[in-house]
């Protein structure tokens, strides 16, 4: 597996030269585009590693899977889809287009922007802080990390630069979707999306939702089996942008991407895979990571289909 990954990792490495950093979050633009690596841990928590593994990331957008098991244990099913709906939607991550054409106005499905935020606003606590510590723990206990914390530089960026998101809030608000304080609410997404990992944690994470949410440290699910297969539903269906059908044909594993450049997977009771590379296409994902995937997934036939 090692070789594997190693030889994977050189025959890609040239699609860095094909894309771009994120430039749209001043400190995303900062990441090294050239990066590339890849670790993969097994059922038996054998970890496999290749290229810039070592480098850290933010989670970006591989967080909304993990906060919406949070807000799905605090809240349940019921309440949680009527804040936002369960399609795929076809349009750019920050898009605000379906918010308004569609009857009710609600974002489409948790893993854009829109339901990300909306999201977000259902997890519980007394103060923005302990709202925090709660999803915080629960990144630390599910990539086996009890020192993961957000990286601050990309946290004041993104809250510095997050106009768009900020007109997502505020049309949600005057929806009904969102309740409480709206900036409040984005500062606690801002502050989820820069959270700072390497692909061993992103690995880990994945081989939590791959195992069904057993943790393998404690020897308990620290969430319902049924949990995490909602959220692996969502991973195939929503889960690498506008690209999701694509991607499914092609890798066919439960993944969430990031505009950090990490992709999360989850292949079911096999493996958690953790991918950095940081030069993206025009929908954000990565594109030697989504190389690198395809090459995987086809040698170790993962598709789940």
């Amino acid at each position: 597996m090692q070789l594997l990954l190693k030889k994977l990792i050189e025959k890609n490495r040239d699609w860095v030269n094909h894309g771009k950093a994120a430039n749209y979050i001043p400190e995303l633009n900062k990441m090294d585009s050239k990066n590339l690596g890849v670790v993969l841990v097994d059922t038996g928590g054998k970890v496999y590693r290749a290229g810039d593994y070592q480098v850290k990331f933010t989670v970006q957008s591989m967080s909304k899977p993990i906060v919406l098991l949070l807000a799905l244990l605090d809240n349940g099913e019921d309440t949680v889809f009527k804040k936002v709906g369960k399609e795929p939607t076809g349009d750019p991550f920050n898009s605000m287009v379906k918010l308004e054409t569609l009857n009710p106005s609600k974002p489409l499905n948790p893993m854009i922007n829109a339901g990300a935020i909306a999201v977000t606003s259902l997890i519980r606590g007394k103060s923005k802080e302990e709202k925090f510590f709660r999803i915080l723990d629960l990144f630390r206990k599910i990539s086996q990390n009890p020192k993961l914390d957000i990286n601050m530089d990309v946290y004041l960026s993104e809250k510095k630069t997050g106009d768009r998101n900020r007109s997502i809030a505020y049309f949600l608000r005057d929806v009904g979707i969102l309740e409480g304080d709206v900036e409040e609410i984005l500062d606690l997404y801002f502050r989820q999306c820069s959270i700072e990992v390497t692909c061993e944690d992103v690995a880990n994470m994945g081989m939590f939702l791959a195992n069904q949410g057993f943790d393998r440290g404690s020897g308990k699910n620290i969430v319902p089996k049924y949990l995490t297969q909602i959220v692996k539903t969502f991973m195939v269906t929503c889960g690498m942008y506008d690209a999701s059908g694509e991607y499914a044909i092609n890798v066919g594993i439960p993944s969430k991407s990031g505009v950090s450049g990490g992709i999360m997977c989850a292949v079911p009771n096999k493996m958690g895979i953790g991918v950095i590379g940081p030069a993206l296409d025009l929908k954000g994902n990565s594109i030697a990571g989504i190389k690198i995937l395809e090459d995987l997934s086809k040698e170790l036939k993962l598709s789940i289909f």
